[in-house]
């Protein structure tokens, strides 16, 4: 008896009816004691709860320093420890605030430039 491919397998399920399918998972539970339809939705709930944790490391993007660029700049000083000119570089040209930080400590950044006026994002 000739091995029958992956390929070849899914080919003939195309061309079953629904009722054939059902069948054939019976059969399979009947035969190997394994349901075949737990299997498959048993991998999509494990990557699920993957994702839903997000990103362990996140950097905080000033897209745009807003109106009140003077406050934004003294925040960005104070966040980050550079000087006058770097911060005000940043302010004026946007870009990586803080980069390879938790979660929560880009969330408070983001509030602390947000309440200076600026528009930032978090990735």
């Amino acid at each position: 008896m000739a091995k029958l491919t992956k390929e070849s397998f899914i080919e003939s399920l195309k061309e079953m009816t629904l009722l054939e399918i059902k069948e054939l998972v019976d059969a399979m539970k009947e035969e190997f004691g394994v349901d075949p339809s737990s299997v498959a939705v048993a991998a999509p709930v494990a990557g699920a709860s993957e994702e839903a944790s997000g990103p362990s490391v996140v950097t905080v993007t000033l897209v745009n320093a807003g109106a009140a660029k003077i406050n934004v700049i003294k925040v960005i000083k104070e966040i980050t420890g550079l000087g006058l000119k770097e911060s005000k570089d940043i302010a004026d040209n946007g870009g990586a605030v803080k980069e390879n930080i938790s979660v929560d400590e880009a969330n408070e950044i983001k509030a602390k430039l947000e309440e200076a006026g600026a528009e930032v994002e978090v990735k």
